[in-house]
């Protein structure tokens, strides 16, 4: 967007923006091609300002230049970017949250530094009491004998309406025990002079040559370097402590099939009360059988015998001669005298 030719081709009916966004759309899309937020090497995340569902959207996955598209989005430059996934209209997230370190700390990160490069408000602005004539500041501004008046216009209005709810979570930020706050300075930019990336780039390299400097001298940065052991000695010890993990690399896992003991025999003592006790049992168990077949080994010869002349009355088709047993004989005898 700093070819002022580019620009020009951009420009559109200024229905929701004064920019179509096409260009922009291009510029950005031939940086990033095709990738995706998950693919990147970094963890890597941006914010935006959802004004269909009036919230705000943390961004973790999908197509790395729409949504680094919508996170730019100011309003009355370029138009709300659909979002692919659910089709709401999302815009820079500046306007919800413009310095996002504490959802850097609930993703996971130890210490933040966060940077601040916000645009300031001025602040030193005329008063020109109960009403306002726009004539009156249109005289004062082409008259170059009268005294130059500071008013917003009505963009600048809009402007910092919308970040007035942001402005609040930013001393909160600054005021955190767990973020280092950084300001560069750039104050004497604007939010859109894109052509002096390479200025703006340069003030901030010194700028944070200096700060790291001093947190060296200071200790902070040996302080970021511990709580980081700390938190990596922690991240181990956990490792250490469970058996399966479904989201471990095989490297994790063989070194934790590795520490794994393979199984020792169970070693039981011979003379031990189980295995008397149980000895006991067959030993008893076997004794009462052999007692129970003496006593029942008349019967089963009787009942072979018997089973024998069933079978031999069936096959000649004579009835069966059932055997009288002793007391059946004897009451015959009596009827028979």
């Amino acid at each position: 967007m700093t070819s002022t030719l580019k620009k020009a081709l951009d420009f559109t009916y200024p229905v929701s923006s004064m920019f179509s966004g096409a260009g922009f759309n291009s510029s950005i899309s031939n940086v990033f091609q095709s990738k995706q937020i998950e693919d990147l090497w970094i963890p890597y995340f941006n914010i935006t300002t959802d004004i269909s569902a009036s919230a705000m959207r943390v961004h973790t996955d999908g197509s790395l230049w729409r949504y680094v598209r919508a996170s730019m989005s100011l309003s009355g430059y370029l138009p709300p970017l659909c979002d692919p996934k659910d089709g709401h209209l999302l815009m820079d997230g500046g306007y919800i949250n413009n310095l996002p370190a504490d959802v850097a700390r609930s993703v996971g990160a130890k210490v933040v530094i966060a940077i601040d490069v916000g645009s300031r408000d001025e602040t030193n602005l005329t008063n020109y009491g109960d009403s306002l004539s726009g004539w009156w500041v249109l005289w004062k501004r082409l008259n170059p004998l009268a005294e130059k008046v500071k008013v917003l216009n009505m963009a600048e209005i809009q402007t910092r309406l919308a970040y007035v709810c942001c402005v609040r979570h930013l001393e909160s930020v600054k005021n955190s025990d767990y973020c280092e706050y950084i300001r560069p300075p750039i104050d004497r930019y604007r939010t859109l002079e894109f052509g002096k990336f390479d200025e703006i780039a340069e003030v901030g390299y010194q700028h944070g040559k200096t700060v790291f400097d001093v947190w060296r001298r200071s200790g902070v940065v040996e302080k970021m370097m511990k709580d980081r052991h700390q938190e990596e000695t922690h991240n181990t010890q956990c490792k250490s402590n469970v058996v399966t993990c479904p989201n471990a690399s095989f490297t994790d896992l063989a070194e934790i099939v590795s520490r794994i003991e393979p199984v020792k025999p169970a070693v039981v003592d011979e003379e031990s009360d189980y295995q008397t006790d149980y000895e006991e049992e067959a030993l008893e168990s076997a004794l009462s059988d052999s007692h129970y077949g003496e006593h029942t080994e008349g019967e089963e010869t009787a009942d072979t015998d018997e089973d024998q002349e069933e079978r031999r009355s069936f096959t000649s088709g004579q009835p069966p001669v059932v055997s009288s047993g002793p007391q059946e004989q004897l009451i015959k005898n009596q009827t028979s005298h």
